[in-house]
Formats: structure tokens, sequence, C-alpha cells
């Protein structure tokens, strides 16, 4: 199991590494994880899972399935979130008090995790923040619960790029439980900077003091090729090669599914930012609305940014602007709710369309492709395409709009459409960019666009953690 001092210390990063590491040896593998509070989700058999635990099935060469993140927690404002148990949004769940929601879900946990060790060599387990919150210990059901229930060998990671590593390992085992303190197996420090003998006698006397020795030191590596799993990340994507697009992705409260954008960062010529402000989309030549949890909300915080107008000015220049799945819903017309799962709201009119929500959730994989599209996105026609549905929005032709001529082109059946001068696209169609279909037909004007494949980025991570591991530790966390 890997625990983290904090969030965004390496967990998921970690998981997926020793995923493809364990998996290469033959072993039967799967990945774990009992609760994920993130807006990145995947289709798997059964409904949606966490991003991070989808990327880990694969890493493990395993089918991705709801038991391998039975509890998903999709946050919609900051003091609400959709429940997802087993790959189903569950109401019930949904409205009931986050503290006792823990004992209504361990038997689903207990029992996803308990099948999972019975049919796999090994399963990795990944932990949620830190294990140390002693606040909600009382209703863990993501960290020591789960390590109890598996008897897991546990690795504690910490990003000591941030400061403060040494007590921040130190202060989490001194918080553990005595028994727990046992199943600690191996400190990790990721994201290292610099000259790893300039560490002693750090790792020494942290040993001394917990008995827990230091048993990687990971260094700092960012090209990696693993989407981040929480937030945005904010660095500023240069692009190799001469800059020939620059695109600007608007990064709201409530954006999900920012995975899917982790190609860009590796096709040439492109320079790839993220914007809140008017200021940051000048000079860009695509505009993107990612997906959102809570479409009215972003919506309503993308006008008090200014960005509404920053946006229409440049669809009337004939800047491209591509809308996903809520992002399509924002270019919209109207947003209209009459089951009060996300709000009612005007929507920007770039397209003449409007989107009614609705209680059933549209949760599927789909194969397509484009008819005849027209302005900056005519590369894509005809291109046939793969992605993933995840939307309760059901988006048509505006119909008072319709009577009068005004229509939207329909480039992918009940999927996408285009404005008349075809600089607007909105489509709920996720994964786009990680179609090599589509980006070559976007992006390889200058020859073929090479950009790792998933195997490519797991093989490399588990060649990594297989260089910085001390030897031996990577297999007595797995012996009998």
């Amino acid at each position: 199991m890997v625990l983290g001092t904090t969030s965004g210390a390496g967990k998921s990063w970690l998981t997926t590494a020793l995923c493809r590491h364990y998996a290469r040896q033959g072993l039967q593998v799967a990945p774990f994880k009992a609760q994920n509070m993130s807006n990145n989700a995947r289709v798997v058999a059964g409904g949606e899972i966490g991003s991070a635990q989808y990327f880990q099935a694969l890493a493990a060469r395993a089918e991705p399935e709801v038991r391998m993140n039975p509890l998903l927690l999709k946050p919609e404002r900051d003091t609400h979130s959709q429940v997802v148990l087993l790959g189903q949004v569950h109401e019930e769940l949904t409205r009931a008090d986050w503290r006792g929601r823990g004992a209504l879900v361990w038997p689903v946990v207990a029992q996803a995790l308990d099948e999972l060790l019975a049919e796999n060599d090994v399963v990795v387990i990944e932990g949620a923040g830190s294990p140390a919150e002693i606040n909600l210990m009382d209703c863990d059901i993501v960290n020591l619960r789960v390590a109890r229930h598996a008897q897991a060998r546990c690795l504690l990671v910490t990003d000591i790029d941030r400061g403060g590593a040494f007590a921040h390992l130190y202060g989490t085992w001194a918080l553990l439980p005595e028994a727990d303190r046992a199943l600690l197996r191996g400190f990790v420090l990721n994201k290292f900077r610099g000259d790893a003998a300039l560490l002693a006698p750090g790792p020494q006397q942290l040993q001394q003091l917990t008995g827990v020795p230091t048993v990687a030191t990971l260094p700092l590596w960012r090209q990696h090729g693993l989407p981040e799993e929480d937030g945005v990340f904010d660095d500023r994507h240069a692009g190799t090669g001469e800059i020939t697009t620059r695109i600007a992705i608007v990064a709201y409260p409530r954006i999900s599914n920012l995975d899917e954008f982790q190609p860009l960062k590796n096709v040439p010529g492109v320079r790839l930012s993220w914007a809140r402000s008017p200021a940051e989309l000048q000079g860009v030549d695509w505009i993107i609305l990612p997906g959102s949890k809570h479409t009215t909300g972003d919506l309503a915080w993308l006008r008090a940014q200014g960005l509404d107008r920053a946006i229409a000015a440049h669809a009337q220049r004939g800047g491209a602007v591509l809308g996903i799945c809520g992002g399509l819903q924002m270019l919209g017309e109207a947003l209209i709710d009459a089951h009060g799962i996300d709000g009612n709201a005007p929507g920007l009119g770039l397209l003449p369309l409007v989107t009614s929500f609705e209680p059933a959730k549209v949760v599927r994989h789909t194969s397509t492709h484009f008819g005849t599209l027209a302005g900056p996105w005519a590369a894509l026609s005809g291109v046939a395409v793969r992605g993933y549905e995840i939307h309760h929005g059901q988006t048509a032709q505006h119909p008072a709009m319709a009577a009068k001529g005004d229509v939207a082109r329909e480039v992918l059946p009940g999927l996408a459409w285009q404005n008349a001068t075809g600089s607007v696209l909105g489509l709920y169609l996720h994964g786009l960019f990680e179609d090599a279909a589509a980006l070559q037909a976007l992006f390889g004007r200058q020859g073929e666009v090479r950009v790792p494949t998933l195997d490519e980025v797991f093989d490399g991570l588990a060649d990594f953690v297989e260089q910085h591991f001390e030897p031996g530790v990577l297999q007595r966390l797995i012996a009998p």
C-alpha cells in the first residue's frame, strides 16, 4: 500500500509505477483505492471510476473495473459531492451525512478488496491524503482501515520539493496508532532535486527515531507522461520546436476530466496553458472549455472573471473555440434544469443549442466518425474517433432559433455541433486528444505526430522506480 504524508505527495504516480513493475514480472496485478475524491473519471465495465485507478489498471495489464475504486466522490461544490458507488450514482449516499457514510459503504469496500486479493497475486493499494488526519480516523475507510484489513505492507511517500519532508514523515509516523506503525516498511522521498548525498544524516536519524528505513529517493521528474490526478498542473508547457499552436484551457473551479489533455503536452509545436483571466487568453490560437462537474456554477464563475466576453471576441475573430461536455453545454443558448441537478442558466450563445439536465446519467464508451467540418476544425472531417461520455445533460437545437433558420451544424450524430462559420465546435465526446487519428489530423501538417503510448509511459515509470529503490526492497514487499 502506498500512503502519503499529504495530498500531492506522489501516491498515484508511485502506485501506477508499482503496478507496471509487478506486472512485468508475470504476476497478476490489480490496483485498489477504497475512496477517491476527483472529478477525473473514466468509463469502465459497470460504470465509472477515478481516472487514477483506470490508468493504474492499464499499467497492471488488467481490465479496469468498478471494484478497483468502489467509492468515487465527485465534488460539485465546496460542501457537496456526488457519490458514485461501484460505478453508479447513489442518491441516498449523496444525501447522507459524510461522517456516517463510511459505516454504510465499508461492507462494499471490504468485499471489493477481498475479491481482488483472492483473484490476484498482487494488489497495489493507494491511500488518500494522509493516514494521520486524526480528525478523520474514526470514519476512515481509505487509509488505516484498509491497511489493517489487508495487512498491507506500506510505503509512506513525501514530497521533499515542498520542504519539511523529514518532519512530515516523522509527524505522520508519530500520529499513527502503534499497531499501525508496524505496517510501515519504508519511507520514500519524492521529487528530489540535487545531490542525494546531502540528505545525510537525515534518513539515518529518521530510522533511529522510527525504525523505518528510507528505501528510495526519487528525483523530480516532470515529463513522466502520466496525467495529473488532482487539480490543474499550472506550469506553462512550452512545447518542443517552433511553436505553431497556442492552446489555452479555461481552468474553472469544478473542471473535470482534465487528464484527457495530457497528450497535448507531448505534441511538437504546441504550447499549452491554463487560463483564469481574459489576459491569459490573449494571443492564443485555441480556447478550450473543458468538462465541468457543476456547469452552471462554473459558467457563473467564468462570467464573473470576464472570460465570457474574451471567448466571444476570440470566436468572432475566427479563433478556434472547443467545448467538451460541460464546455459544450456552456456554448449553447440556455441550460434548463427541471430536476434540480445542476441549475438553470443562460449560455454563452456561441451555438444555437439548448441543454436539459436529466436524472439519468449517460456513462458509456463511444466509437464514431466525424462528418464534414469547416473552419479551423476542418482537418477532423471524416476522421474516426473513440472516446467516452459522462454527462447528465441532453443537448439539441434551440427550437425557436431553428424555426428562424439558425441551426448548428451537427458533425457527430447527437454528439457534436459547429457554428455557421466553423470556428466554434462543441462535443460530448471525451478523449479526442487521446485518439491517435485525431491528433494526427489536427497537428500532423508537418509530418507524423509522435506521442508516447501509455505502455511506453508505464514502462518508463517502472524503469524509474527499479532504478531508484534500494535493491531488493520491491521484491521484499510482496515476499510470502
